[in-house]
């Protein structure tokens, strides 16, 4: 099993470090969604601004202000908008909204995510993301929250990725090799910005 779990500085997350999401997205609600998973990533960075500020900011940054980040989603995702806001393209298709409250959300996709086509379905709703269970397809999870933190917050951000069988977990494998690494290095781009503008 492939499970990458780095802090907001990259490093893989040690075993009994703290881990504390806001109410609405703790890993039980997380679990409720994609319990197992070969691929979880986790980022987070902090901002002297009020949680609803840092949010603010957080839905307000472009792909193309991520020059890593956007170029990576861009080359994964064909013809996502280099205007779009992280928070407009979670919301729209590829991706599927699944809930969402005042300083969170959670987005599934669905479909072959190794092509370099918009092999993906689209999901009209949360009951298509929990059913789905397309051969050779994965399903994917991304929360992002913003928590109070002293007299600050903290942005939040964890991805899961669950194959939904033995060769869609082979070709994610093969897809992880390669960006695995780049997503470790600039996975946190866009909360490093969110924190930065809000603060």
């Amino acid at each position: 099993m492939l499970c990458v779990s780095p802090s907001a500085d990259g490093r893989p997350l040690v075993r009994g470090e703290r881990w504390v999401p806001c109410a609405a997205v703790d890993p039980a609600t997380l679990d409720a969604w994609l319990p197992e998973f070969a691929v979880r990533t986790r980022h987070r960075a902090r901002s002297s601004a009020a949680p609803e500020r840092l949010w603010a900011a957080a839905n307000d940054v472009c792909l193309s202000e991520t020059h890593s980040l956007g170029r990576l989603v861009r080359w994964r995702i064909p013809d996502t908008r280099t205007d779009q806001t992280f928070g407009e393209m979670l919301a729209a298709y590829p991706f599927c909204l699944l809930d969402e409250g005042e300083h969170w959300s959670i987005s599934g996709l669905c479909g072959r995510i190794w092509t370099l086509q918009r092999d993906y379905p689209r999901l009209d709703g949360p009951e298509d993301f929990r059913a789905w269970a397309e051969p050779g397809t994965v399903r994917v999870l991304i929360a992002n929250w913003v928590e109070r933190d002293g007299d600050g917050s903290t942005i939040n951000s964890e991805a899961r990725v669950a194959p939904v069988d033995r060769r869609a977990a082979l070709r994610l494998r093969s897809l992880w090799a390669v960006i695995g690494v780049f997503q470790r290095l600039i996975g946190g781009e866009a909360l490093a910005l969110a924190a930065e503008r809000a603060g």
